[in-house]
Parts: structure tokens; sequence; C-alpha cells
């Protein structure tokens, strides 16, 4: 009789080589975050998908079959928590469990990780940890937003480059996020600037039907509109949060848009962040720390300071309202009400069921002031600036494999792999100083010796 773990997470003093019956491999070196200052997690929706890839190569490899295959960390604790997001997050897309089920595990033995934070310069001022990640894969999952079968990994890492537009799809087929355009196309302090038309053909082709300006007015917004976009300008301070009429208009806008809709600051991460995940909390529920996590796993440095503790303080809000907004959807499906579709100009049905007054034309003009960012370098100047350069380091993104593989073939949902969850024992060679997470696989279609396996289960602590 063998034991039937396969895969295993470890977390190791050095690097160690693969035995006769052990295979190891480690992305401590091939997956690394790119950090705007004091950021260093979670990886990005490229990297988790590559890591995928690799993993479930492995599991497939006849070869492997018959051998334990560890996944391993021996990097500092920022590697640790970016490993054990990795080996988690997979266990949720891939094994079945839920984000409770990987994240206790992980935490098995009194284990800890650093949690991550925000891309601002100074104090962090709110923790995301490795379980608020977990759930929102999970939630990704559940609304099909995260699909691999459909995820072009080459065009993700492509367009995330400053050089090619800087920009990211958040809720894809509805949200895409990125950096504010220019007046013309050009260089400007080694960051590439692009014109409005630059996005055309992009947005054409992706159905994006409107365009939400949350920064200054630095290009026309006719050369949107003069081409059949929608545009609208929803100004507030950079690197602040928006008050409650530019969320209501915001959330407005968004639900009776034809298509797409692409939004942008400056940089596209602190402000532009900040009101889809107001979208996302309203309409799908998730808690502030769940789209906060969504967002930067699509859009790294995503959510910024203060930006943070304005969506956890939005959460319940914005749940009810979402909850009211789905009664009423509800009612008019159903032929209670009658079907008319809200334009745009008209204002949001409040909790309550009652209308607010329209705005004046002196709160429209202090709703769309952006005298106060006319001048001087702000924030998304300084994350635009970092952006291009730590990019400008790196011409090509980190891939795992060999460049003639094709990614979409290696990504096998592992319907059958039934993982079982045990306590984590000691390595036994004294240079793999650490502990182990092993994952059980039985009844497995996928690999075919696995039919064969058979529990081996020793006082209850599972054995190599």
């Amino acid at each position: 009789q063998t034991d039937t773990y396969q895969l295993y997470f470890a977390i190791l003093q050095q690097k160690i080589k693969s035995t006769a019956d052990r295979h190891f491999f480690c992305i401590d070196e091939e997956l690394s975050y790119e950090n705007f200052y004091a950021d260093f997690g979670p990886l990005n929706l490229a990297m988790f998908y590559r890591f995928c890839c690799k993993l479930t190569k492995k599991l497939k490899s006849f070869t492997l079959a018959k051998k334990k295959i560890v996944f391993y960390t021996c990097g500092d604790n920022k590697k640790q928590a970016n490993a054990a997001y990795l080996i988690g997050s997979y266990a949720v897309m891939h094994l079945q469990k839920t984000p409770e089920e990987a994240y206790s595990l992980l935490v098995s033995r009194n284990s800890t990780y650093l949690s991550f934070r925000d891309a601002s310069f100074g104090t962090c001022m709110y923790n995301l940890n490795i379980l608020d990640c977990l759930r929102a894969i999970y939630k990704a999952l559940q609304f099909g937003w995260l699909d691999f079968s459909q995820f072009d990994v080459e065009e993700y890492e492509h367009y995330e480059r400053a050089e090619n537009g800087d920009f990211n799809w958040i809720i894809p087929g509805k949200f895409l996020a990125f950096s504010g355009p220019h007046p013309k196309s050009k260089i400007e302090n080694g960051y590439p600037l692009h014109a409005p038309e630059a996005y055309f053909p992009y947005f054409r082709k992706h159905n994006i039907t409107a365009i939400v300006r949350l920064n200054k007015k630095m290009y026309d917004a006719k050369r949107f509109t003069d081409m059949g976009f929608e545009h609208h300008d929803l100004f507030f301070v950079d690197g602040s949060t928006p008050n409650d009429a530019i969320v209501r208009k915001f959330l407005n806008i968004c639900e009776n848009a034809d298509g797409a809709i692409a939004v942008h600051c400056k940089a596209g991460l602190g402000r532009t962040g900040t009101l889809i995940g107001c979208y996302m909390m309203k309409h799908y529920r998730l808690t502030a720390p769940e789209a906060i996590a969504w967002m930067r796993i699509c859009r790294p440095g995503s959510v910024i300071g203060p930006q943070q503790n304005f969506v956890e303080d939005k959460q319940i809000s914005l749940w009810s309202e979402g909850d009211v907004f789905r009664e009423k959807m509800n009612e008019q499906e159903n032929g209670k009400l009658a079907v008319t579709r809200i334009l745009s100009g008209v204002d949001d049905i409040t909790i309550n069921g009652s209308n607010k007054s329209r705005m004046s034309k002196k709160e429209e003009a202090e709703l769309y002031s952006d005298d106060e960012e006319r001048n001087g370098i702000t924030q998304g100047d300084k994350l635009r600036a970092l952006k291009s350069k730590r990019q400008a380091r790196t011409t090509t993104g980190s891939h795992v494999g060999t460049s003639n593989e094709n990614p979409n073939e290696n990504v096998i949902v592992v319907e059958h792999l039934v993982p079982t969850w045990t306590v984590c024992r000691q390595l036994c060679t004294p240079m793999a100083m650490g502990f182990v997470i092993p994952w059980q696989a039985s009844g497995s279609t996928l690999l075919e010796p696995l039919r064969h396996r058979v529990a081996r289960v020793l006082s209850g602590v599972s054995t190599f």
C-alpha cells in the first residue's frame, strides 16, 4: 500500500533538490510582485494563472505520478505570504475547497503570514490578509469573473503595461480600469501617455460604451462623445474619497450603461478602484476586503490610503441599497411595475424609495470642479511614474514554462480531485526545516495511478 498524499505545501529555510520520491518546486524567483512602495502582493492574475498552469501540469505528468509534489517557499515573509496565497487560491479554484478550509490549513500549527498592504508611501492603515484574497477568488469564480478557459494571459500582460494602455478588466464585460488619457500621445518623464483615440479600437471591440473620468480634465471629452461614446465627469481630489453625490451618480451611470464602462482617474488605481468597489459591494454583496482584494489581484495598487477605510465604511449601506435595487428590479420583471429604463440623468432610488431632488447648478459645479488638482504633482503622477520605471527594467513579464506551451492546454479544472486536509508534520531531512501541508487526492480520474492509491493515516498524522 502507498498513501494518497501527492500535493504538499512547505515553508523551508533553503532550496532543496528533488529526490527519487519527492518533486520539489519553488516560484520565489520566477513570480515576483512589482511593488510601488511598501506593497508586496498579492501576485496579479497573470501570475496566479501561470502558477496554476505549472502546478496542474505537474499533477498531470505521467513521470511525476508516483512522486510527492512539494510546492515550497524559502523566501522572506513577503514571499511566504504570496506562496500561501497561490496554493490556497489553487485549492479554492481547482480542488473545490472553501476559502475557510484552505485558510485553516495554511494557518495550522500556529503559522502566521504577513498581511498585504496598499501602495501608499506612508504608514499602513488597512491590512488585507490571505483569507480575504481566497474569498475574493471564490466570489470571482461564483460570479464568472474568473474563468481561465477564457483568460488570455498574453493579452493581460500586454495591456497592463504603460506603453500599451495600462488597463485591466476588473469585471470582464462590465468594468475596465485604466490610466487617464492625455491630449496627445507622447512620452513624459519616461511615462508613455496616450490620447483618447489610442483606446478607440479596443473599446469598440469589447463593447465599452461609456467612459467615466475622475481626475482633472486633461483632454476634451468631445473626443470620446464625437465618436459615439458616453462620457461622464465625476471629479474628486487625488488620494481622497468621493462624497455621497459622486457615489450615487457613478452607480446610476453604471446601472444604466448599455455596454461596459471604462473608468479612469490619473493612474487608474485609487479613485477608480474606490468607485468600482462601491458597485461591487452594492450589486454583488462583496465585503470591502473581498472587493479590494479582487481589484488588487486584477490591477495591483488599487484603492489607496483612506480610500480603503472609506470602502469599508460604505459596505453596510451599499448592501442595503443593493437589496432594495434588486427587489425593485424583480418587481419590474414580474410585471408589478412598469418596465422603464432609467436614463442617466434621472436620480437614484434611495433606500426608503423616495427620489432625491436634482442637484442645483452650484452643486453640479462643485461636483465636477477640478481646481484643486490643476497644479502640482499628485499621488497619481507618482504611481504612474513608478509603474513605468519598473516595467522599463523588465521588458518581459515573468513566465513559467516554455514559450511554446499553450497555457490553456495546461489548465484543467480538477473536478474529480477531492482533497482531504490533515495536520502538518515536520520534514525529516535536516536541510529542510519547516513544515509541510499535505493535500490528499483520491478517486481521481485526472491521473490514472491515483485510482489505485489507498490512504494511510498513522495516529491522525499524514506521512510521506
